[in-house]
C-alpha cells in the first residue's frame, strides 16, 4: 500500500481559498490532515468518542444550517459556498456533508436525482438480483431437500419483476431528493456548465439560462455505458445495462459482451430467469479484473454449472440488431490478429464493456481543462488540473468523471473528502480502502490489491508478501445455510502486519468485506485484528479465521498503524 507523507502545516486556505467552517467543526485545527475513508466524525482517525454535549451542539448546528442554507448569498459575495454539478450518489453525499459543515449549497441536475446508481445501475440491478437469488434457490431441488423443504413449482411474472426494480429506484430517488430538501440544499434543474472562474450557468433546453457564482464547484456528472465501435444499439435486441434493467424481455439466448461486474451480475439474472448466456470477452480469461484465485472459483461456481458458454480472446467487431425475422448477428474477430473467427446468431446482446465519463458540454474549455480519454484530470485531493498541469482553484471533480475508481460509494467518499478540504481540514482519501462487490449468487467482494498487484509492488519496493486463505466450508453459519461454496483470501506483509488486499467469494461476501476495508482505512494491523472477538456462529468468523491464520513476524509492534493515503 502506498505511504504518503504530507506536512500538517500545509495551508488549507491555499487549497480551499478560505472555505467556511461551521461551529461544529471549530474543535478541529485547520491544516489537520485526515486519511481515513469513513464519513462519520466518530471515526475521523482522531478521537473515537464525542461527548453528549458535543453531539447536542452538532445537532443544533445541523438544524441551524438546514434553516439558514436558503438565505441569500454565502456572506462573501458569492451566491453559494458550494455548487455541485450532478445529483448522483457522489453529489448527494457531498451536498449533505456540506450543509452539515454550514456551507450554503446548491446542486444542479439535468436528468433525475440519483444519477446512474439509483436510476440505471446498482439500485435497480439489486432488485433484479434479489429475484434471481430467490429463483435460483427455489429451483435448486437438492438444496431445498437438504433443508427439509418441498417446492412443487416455481415461476415468475416478468412485468412484476420489472416493476419491483423500477419501484425501488423511484423510492430511493425520492428518499435522496427529500433528504436534500430537508437539509436545505437548493436543487436547481437543468444542465450545468462552467463559464468562468467560480461561475456556473444552468438551464433546460428551450428555456432561458441562469448564471450563479460559487466559492467552490464540484463536478459530479458520472458516466454512461461505453459502446465500442461497430455495435448498433436498438434498445430492444442489442442494448446496454440502461435498457436491460427495464427487463422488457427475457430472451432465450443472450450474448453478454464483457465479463466484468456488470456482465457477471446480468448473467446471474438471466440464467435464473431461464436464459442461456454466451460471454464474449476480449481478454484471454473471464473476469480479468478479479484476483486469480477468486476468478478460478467463480468460474467453477458461477459459470460452469449454469447454462453459460463463452468465447475469450475475441472482439465483437460488429453487432447487428435483430430485424425482419433475422437474429442478432455478432461478428467475432481474434483480439490479437484481428482475423475473423466466427459469427454468432443470438436472440439478444447485452453490451457490458464498461462505462465512459459524461464530461461533454461542461465548459471545460473556458478554464483551460483538457480531458484525458474523457476523464477530467485531478490530483490526490480531487482538485481539477488544467492543460498545463496546474491546479484550477476552487474546482473539484469526483466520481466516475475523474476515473479514479468508478464506484458510487467511491464518488460519495470523494465528495465528502472535498467538503472536508473546503471546510478548512485537509483530507486525502485512501482509495485502496474502498471495497467493491459483485452481487452474484454467491457474492464476490474485494478491497485493496490483488495478489499479482501486491507481488509487483513488493518486488518494486523490496518487501515480502504472504497469502492466507480460509473456506466457507469450515464456517458453521454457512453450513447451516447449506452454502459452503466460498473462500476468503488475504494478502499481507508479514514484516509489519499490514493488510494489502482481501478477496471473498461466498455467502454475503459483500457485507463481510467491510471489516477488512475499515481495517485498511484505519491502518489497523493484523496483530490487533487477531485479538478481535466475533460472535458465534456467524459468517464474520470467516474473516476471524483469516486474520488468525496470518503469520506476522515475531517482535513486530502491536501498536495501531497510522492510516495511509493512496
Amino acid at each position: 500500500m502506498h505511504s504518503v507523507s504530507i506536512s500538517a502545516s500545509a495551508s488549507a486556505s491555499a487549497i480551499a481559498s478560505g472555505g467556511a467552517r461551521s461551529k461544529a467543526a471549530a474543535g478541529r485545527r485547520p491544516g489537520e490532515i485526515r486519511f481515513c475513508g469513513l464519513r462519520g466524525d466518530a471515526l475521523a482517525c482522531g478521537s473515537l468518542r464525542a461527548s453528549h454535549a458535543a453531539a447536542a451542539t452538532r445537532r443544533a448546528v445541523l438544524r441551524a444550517a438546514a434553516s439558514a442554507n436558503g438565505a441569500a448569498g454565502s456572506g462573501d459575495g458569492f451566491d453559494y459556498d458550494l455548487v455541485i454539478i450532478g445529483a448522483g450518489v457522489g453529489g448527494h453525499g457531498a451536498a449533505l456533508h456540506a450543509v452539515e459543515e454550514g456551507l450554503k449549497t446548491a446542486i444542479i441536475e439535468g436528468d433525475v436525482v440519483g444519477g446512474t446508481c439509483v436510476n440505471r445501475g446498482c439500485v435497480p440491478s439489486k432488485a433484479l438480483l434479489a429475484v434471481s437469488g430467490r429463483m435460483r434457490e427455489l429451483h435448486d431441488e437438492h438444496h431445498m431437500k437438504s433443508l427439509g423443504l418441498q417446492v412443487s413449482s416455481t415461476g415468475y411474472d416478468r412485468q412484476a419483476v420489472a416493476d419491483h426494480a423500477n419501484n425501488l429506484a423511484s423510492k430511493i430517488r425520492s428518499n435522496l431528493t427529500n433528504s436534500m430538501k430537508a437539509m436545505g440544499v437548493d436543487i436547481l434543474t437543468g444542465f450545468g456548465k462552467i463559464v468562468g472562474k467560480q461561475k456556473v450557468r444552468y438551464g433546460k433546453v428551450g428555456f432561458p439560462e441562469k448564471e450563479i457564482t460559487a466559492k467552490n464547484i464540484i463536478i459530479a456528472t458520472g458516466s454512461v455505458p461505453f459502446v465500442p465501435k461497430g455495435i448498433e444499439i436498438d434498445g430492444k435486441t442489442v442494448f446496454t445495462s440502461d435498457h436491460a434493467l427495464k427487463l422488457e424481455s427475457v430472451p432465450d439466448w443472450i450474448a453478454i459482451v464483457g465479463s466484468g461486474y456488470i456482465g457477471l451480475e446480468f448473467s446471474d439474472v438471466y440464467t435464473a430467469l431461464g436464459s442461456e448466456v454466451t460471454f464474449v470477452e476480449a481478454l484471454d480469461q473471464l473476469m480479468p479484473g478479479f484476483d486469480p484465485a477468486i476468478a478460478k472459483l467463480a468460474q467453477r461456481v458461477l459459470i460452469n454449472p449454469r447454462k453459460i458458454d463463452y468465447h475469450t480472446g475475441v472482439f465483437a467487431s460488429k453487432i447487428t440488431p435483430a430485424k425482419d425475422g433475422k437474429p442478432v448477428l455478432i461478428e467475432l474477430i481474434d483480439a490479437k490478429t484481428k482475423e475473423h473467427k466466427e459469427t454468432l446468431e443470438v436472440d439478444a446482446a447485452l453490451i457490458a464493456t464498461g462505462r465512459a465519463p459524461f464530461t461533454n458540454g461542461l465548459g471545460l474549455e473556458n478554464i483551460n481543462v483538457v480531458t484525458q480519454r474523457g476523464f477530467i484530470p485531478v490530483d490526490e485531493r480531487m482538485q481539477v488540473t488544467d492543460a498545463d498541469g496546474n491546479v484550477v482553484p476552487n474546482l473539484f471533480c469526483i466520481g466516475d468523471a475523474n476515473g479514479k475508481l468508478m464506484l458510487a460509494h467511491a464518488a460519495s467518499a470523494q465528495g465528502i473528502s472535498v467538503v472536508e478540504q473546503i471546510s478548512g481540514r485537509d483530507h486525502i482519501l485512501n482509495h485502496l480502502s474502498i471495497p467493491a462487490a459483485c452481487f452474484t449468487h454467491p457474492e464476490i467482494s474485494m478491497v485493496g490489491l490483488t495478489e499479482p498487484q501486491a507481488r509487483e509492488k513488493a518486488d518494486n519496493e523490496g518487501f515480502e508478501v504472504s497469502v492466507v486463505k480460509t473456506s466457507f466450508k469450515a464456517n458453521t453459519k454457512a453450513l447451516a445455510e447449506n452454502e459452503g461454496d466460498g473462500i476468503a483470501k488475504m494478502i499481507y506483509r508479514p514484516d509489519t502486519g499490514e493488510i494489502l488486499g482481501v478477496h471473498i467469494l461466498g455467502l454475503h461476501a459483500a457485507d463481510l468485506i467491510h471489516e477488512a476495508s475499515n481495517a485498511i482505512a484505519l491502518g489497523t494491523r493484523l496483530q490487533e485484528l487477531k485479538l478481535a472477538v466475533h460472535a458465534h456462529p456467524t459468517l464474520s468468523e470467516v474473516l476471524d479465521e483469516l486474520f488468525k491464520a496470518a503469520k506476522v513476524n515475531s517482535g513486530v509492534s502491536h501498536s495501531v498503524n497510522e492510516p495511509v493515503a493512496a
